[in-house]
């Protein structure tokens, strides 16, 4: 059964950009009856993967190193 409501919201949007494991979350529970909202989901977590990275490169040595 296809859902009518298959756009991520801006709210998880944002969420899943900012932390990664709520758009992989989201994904896995969207994928089969929304593709394109758990498409949104991984893609935004994955743009928001690199930038989680650095920052807790720079946290871990410059402010709690």
């Amino acid at each position: 059964m296809k859902n009518t409501n298959d756009n991520l919201s801006r709210f998880w949007l944002i969420a899943s950009n900012a932390m990664p494991p709520v758009g992989l979350f989201l994904y896995l529970k969207h994928r089969k009856n929304s593709p394109t909202k758990a498409k949104r989901a991984l893609l935004s977590a994955a743009l928001g993967l690199p930038p989680a990275i650095v920052a807790g490169y720079l946290m871990e040595t410059y402010i709690l190193g």
